[in-house]
């Protein structure tokens, strides 16, 4: 990982404990998503075979963001008061613990409960990991080193999805929620191994502030936050419909097509772009990349909403992978140049908190209108939230329309970026 010449040179110029650090934490990310991308395609027809409706697998997927939603302002804040490495090994300990739940009850009610269960290892495991890769990283290669240590993301997306399809197929479910667990667990244990950095000024910083609860919601609506918050809360809401309906949409559909080479194909693509976006957007800026990745997912539904061959539900797939792949990484070195090392937890926590808060909608409420408009006509509605977060970024990311669509185009730097170095022990 760490040796060669290209593009991953800059992990050379680490020192050897940054380098071990970033080595331990990427296995860790790898097995978190592993084993909870196994479930992406598997368990929507576990649900539904158990709940024998449509409608409710949209409510017990739906209901892994209600984890996500209540949690994720708390492990924000923990994660920034405490330790970051702690809330990374909470959301590994629960994403191994998990699948076996789910392989221990048929209850409808239950599978709801142990979804949202499921859905707090995001909200710790995305925080702590997201966090402890910038209080690594230099800051001058922030956004390479987030570009290059996101890929546990396409790359579990990759291995997860066809292995949890192959296992569902040939061995049952019993099995996929064992090996699901066992990744899990390994991901905790490579965790284990890192050594938490602290910076000066966030100890320094976390010993002044006291209680900031009030604070903490009113980020949500400042300058920094408004625009990014909205906008994945309307991406949210495409990947939850996404998440929740696409298995089923391809089932539907009678086409030859394992809808687990769906997410690979995603994976493989969101890999693709990430080895690159992150050196380019150090240079070019954030806005450019968040603007592309807009596009592309837009395109991506639209195909879907249209689809008729495996061909173009895996074009689509690429199409989508690109755009999520430029999307999170950017969103989290958004975040990150414009956060001081003692609220990065928070804000992070809270930039995302529209994503969950869409996920949470996507499946239940784009879910109800299914009966109505049909899987083509969930997808028509995802490519037009799509839409909609492009025209909000254009328009609202800046501090008036002109800078906004400056700044959404490349021509313009952030004006809300805090530039202070930190002294880092």
């Amino acid at each position: 990982m760490y040796r060669g010449s290209g593009k991953l040179k800059v992990f050379q110029t680490l020192a050897p404990p940054q380098q071990r650090n970033l080595a331990a934490l990427f296995l860790s990310g790898l097995m978190f998503w592993s084993s909870l991308t196994m479930l992406l395609p598997t368990l929507p027809p576990y649900i539904r075979d158990a709940s024998g409706s449509d409608y409710l697998v949209g409510w017990v997927m739906g209901s892994f963001a209600i984890g996500l939603l209540l949690f994720r302002s708390i492990l924000g804040r923990a994660a920034d008061r405490h330790s970051r490495k702690a809330v990374v090994l909470l959301g590994t300990a629960i994403v191994g613990t998990a699948p076996l739940c789910y392989a221990l009850v048929h209850s409808v009610a239950l599978l709801a409960l142990f979804r949202a269960f499921h859905g707090i290892s995001i909200a710790a495991f995305t925080t702590g990991y997201s966090t402890l890769v910038v209080d690594i990283s230099p800051p001058e290669k922030k956004g390479e080193l987030i570009g290059y240590m996101s890929l546990v993301v396409p790359i579990g997306m990759a291995l997860g999805p066809a292995v949890g399809g192959l296992l569902q197929v040939q061995a049952g479910y019993t099995t996929l929620f064992l090996v699901s667990a066992a990744a899990g667990f390994w991901g905790f244990f490579s965790a284990a191994l890192v050594h938490e950095p602290r910076s000066r000024a966030r100890q320094d910083a976390v010993a002044q502030i006291g209680s900031d609860d009030k604070q903490f919601w009113q980020l949500l609506l400042g300058d920094r936050l408004r625009t990014p918050a909205t906008v994945m809360l309307l991406m949210g809401l495409v990947f939850g419909t996404l998440a929740s309906y696409l298995p089923l949409y391809v089932r539907d559909l009678s086409v030859p097509l394992n809808p687990g080479w769906f997410y690979t194909t995603s994976a493989l693509a969101s890999f693709t772009v990430r080895v690159y976006v992150g050196r380019a957007s150090d240079r070019y800026g954030r806005g450019l990349f968040i603007s592309c990745s807009l596009v592309a997912y837009i395109t991506a539904m639209f195909i879907l909403a249209t689809a008729q061959s495996p061909q173009q539900i895996l074009g689509a797939a690429v199409l989508q992978g690109a755009g999520a792949g430029t999307l999170i990484p950017m969103a989290i070195a958004l975040m990150a140049d414009r956060s001081r090392a003692h609220e990065r937890g928070k804000i992070y926590s809270l930039c995302l908190f529209g994503y969950d808060f869409g996920i949470a909608l996507g499946g239940p409420l784009l879910g109800s209108l299914s009966l109505a408009v049909g899987y083509r006509g969930l997808f028509f509605l995802a490519a037009g939230l799509a839409a909609l977060a492009l025209a909000v970024f254009l328009t609202r990311s800046s501090k008036d329309l002109v800078h906004s669509l400056r700044f959404a185009t490349g021509q313009d730097s952030d004006p809300y970026a805090v530039r202070v170095p930190e002294a880092v022990t």
